[in-house]
């Protein structure tokens, strides 16, 4: 829905940058190759556009953040260059309209002084202030959905409130769609309407879920008494090269049955908005952080 964010939560390594990045079309062939399935966007598969069609696409209505900004800015080009190369081409504007565009972007995501900061390079720029550009990148040309791949892993506590206040003040503002990709249950709790939980390549989803179960009760409790110890899971996650035949999550799972070593379970409806892939999670009782 416009203006939502959903976020996609999940431990290192377990798929979420190479989701989004198949989203984009931007994972790297070889050594990486989508397989099967469909990314249907306004009722049409990704995945099936030709070149033009998906650079009329990315950075027009689709557009991304990524983790660390000064990788992804051109260290070569000043900020202005690399605000307006975006807006050019997409917007049909010449150099002074897309001028004028770079400096109201600046202004929108709190860059004092923004016309002199045009002319600066990323390296001037603290971490905050160069995700705070990439922020501007993404809102260039008005798209209907940005992702951010872990967007404020790099900064400060204090920093990343920053950026996640502003990138969400203006996808609420701008009726932007939004997924946010992190590990960062305490980012999640603050800011997403709806919660993907990833395990494994896949979307296990519920809190009756066991991983996410799990997840939950591992959360540091307010009331928590001193020297009580966190729950933890037990185990690791498995070689996403070489997955079981059945349930990822068995080897670790305390609720596992025979079934779930040989069989991947189906999504199961737990409620009218919420679905889980696990055998025995409509067995199992809801479990909140407290």
């Amino acid at each position: 829905m416009e203006g939502e964010t959903i976020a996609l939560v999940g431990e290192s390594g377990c798929g979420k940058s190479v989701t989004s990045l198949s989203i984009m079309r931007l994972v790297a062939e070889p050594p990486g190759k989508i397989e099967t399935g469909e990314v249907m966007f306004q009722g049409e598969d990704l995945l099936k556009m030709d070149g033009v069609e998906l650079r009329n696409t990315r950075g027009k209505d689709i557009a991304m953040i990524f983790q660390e900004p000064m990788s992804s800015l051109n260290p070569v080009l000043t900020i202005e260059e690399q605000l307006s190369e975006s807006v050019m081409w997409h917007q049909g504007l010449n150099r002074g309209e897309a001028r004028m565009r770079a400096i109201e972007l600046l202004e929108q995501v709190g860059i004092s002084d923004p016309q002199r900061r045009l002319n600066q390079y990323p390296h001037e720029f603290s971490g905050g202030m160069r995700q705070r550009v990439m922020i501007a990148i993404a809102m260039s040309c008005g798209p209907k959905l940005i992702i951010a791949d872990e967007a404020t892993t790099a900064l400060d506590v204090t920093i990343q409130a920053q950026i996640l206040d502003l990138l969400k003040g203006l996808a609420s503002e701008f009726g932007v769609t939004l997924i946010l990709i992190t590990h960062n249950l305490g980012v999640v709790a603050r800011y997403a309407d709806r919660i993907n939980i990833m395990y494994a390549g896949d979307i296990f989803r519920n809190p009756r879920h066991p991983y996410t179960r799990g997840l939950l009760r591992s959360i540091p409790r307010v009331d928590q008494v001193r020297g009580e110890l966190l729950e933890t899971i037990e185990g690791r996650p498995p070689d996403l090269i070489d997955l079981p035949p059945g349930c990822p999550f068995v080897p670790r799972c305390d609720y596992a049955i025979d079934v779930c070593a040989g069989q991947f379970p189906d999504e199961t409806a737990i409620s009218d908005s919420h679905r889980a892939a696990c055998w025995v999670a409509t067995e199992l009782g809801e479990v909140s952080a407290s």
